[in-house]
């Protein structure tokens, strides 16, 4: 891969589905953050769903821990990788207490956090927290705008849609400034508000009815990816430049990484080109010896 399209690439704690089996059956979240940083892995990663209903674990859905307390886990026992959560919901939580949950993060690890956000999809999840549905992009703008006056450690106030504060300030303050925000999904929306307020874009690819359950626009392929891009930077202007790029990698083969590896180098090269900074891998599951297979491998093949 060309130094100018160079990628980084992040490690995604395996999802486990249904029931049957435990999250943790994966690997302890410390021995597999460690080998991900020894293998050269750029980032760690976990998902959040705090109360999924139970259809849709038994039809498919994964188990989630809470992904502040993982990465925290993660961040004690490395030194280097970047911790992001893939993705925080931000309409679940009163923005204070998600901006606290990421500065504290951010202040204990020295300023390694990704904050990665979405609107969120599930409605039985958003009924069991009591938060409104038909709300949750009016919530999610809000939270956009008190995540930096949290996190500049200075006196505000600030009337939110169920909350009011009257000249409130939050310490300590978070190492980075900001805190990086990249926020997924693949609507029209979520390209303005990537362009004009936060960091980065996780851009949602897969096949036709994961965008019906995550109710996202469809992006299914390598060439929908890079068109969407082009459209991003239009909109970003001269904060295009500044913007990281981060989808999943969805090539279902790359289980087994040394396998077809000259094919996975040029698909890699190719979503570079697109523009694409970061590459969420999300590994399989199974045991913590094949877990520490995969990331042993594919730090020896790719990294």
């Amino acid at each position: 891969m060309d130094e100018e399209h160079t990628l980084r690439f992040v490690y995604q704690y395996p999802e486990t589905n249904g029931t049957e089996a435990d999250l943790l059956d994966a690997g302890d979240v410390g021995e597999l953050a460690v080998a991900a940083e020894a293998a050269g892995f750029h980032g760690f990663a976990f998902t959040e769903h705090p109360i999924p209903g139970a259809r849709w674990l038994a039809s498919g859905g994964h188990q989630s821990l809470d992904p502040f307390v993982a990465l925290s886990a993660a961040a004690a026992v490395t030194t280097r990788l970047r911790l992001l959560t893939y993705l925080a919901v931000v309409p679940y939580r009163n923005p204070f207490l998600l901006a606290k949950s990421a500065a504290t993060l951010d202040k204990i690890s020295h300023g390694r956090l990704t904050l990665g956000v979405g609107t969120g999809y599930l409605k039985a999840e958003f009924f069991a927290l009591g938060v409104d549905f038909d709300e949750r992009n009016e919530l999610f703008d809000e939270a956009l705008e008190v995540l930096p006056l949290h996190w500049k450690g200075e006196p505000f106030s600030y009337q939110g849609k169920h909350f009011t504060a009257r000249d409130v300030i939050a310490r300590p303050r978070p190492v980075q400034d900001p805190i990086p925000i990249w926020i997924g999904g693949n609507s029209k929306l979520t390209l303005r508000r990537v362009a004009q307020k936060v960091q980065g874009w996780m851009p949602l690819g897969g096949p036709a009815e994961l965008f019906t359950t995550t109710r996202t626009a469809q992006l299914a392929t390598t060439e929908a990816m890079a068109a969407k891009i082009r459209e991003l930077r239009d909109l970003a202007g001269e904060r295009a430049s500044q913007l990281d790029i981060a989808p999943a990698y969805l090539d279902a083969t790359i289980n087994r990484p040394d396998h077809e590896a000259d094919r996975h180098r040029e698909a890699f090269q190719t979503l570079a080109d697109a523009g694409v900074t970061n590459l969420i891998i999300s590994a399989p599951g199974g045991s913590p010896k094949e877990s520490l297979e995969f990331i042993e491998t594919f730090g020896a093949t790719y990294l």
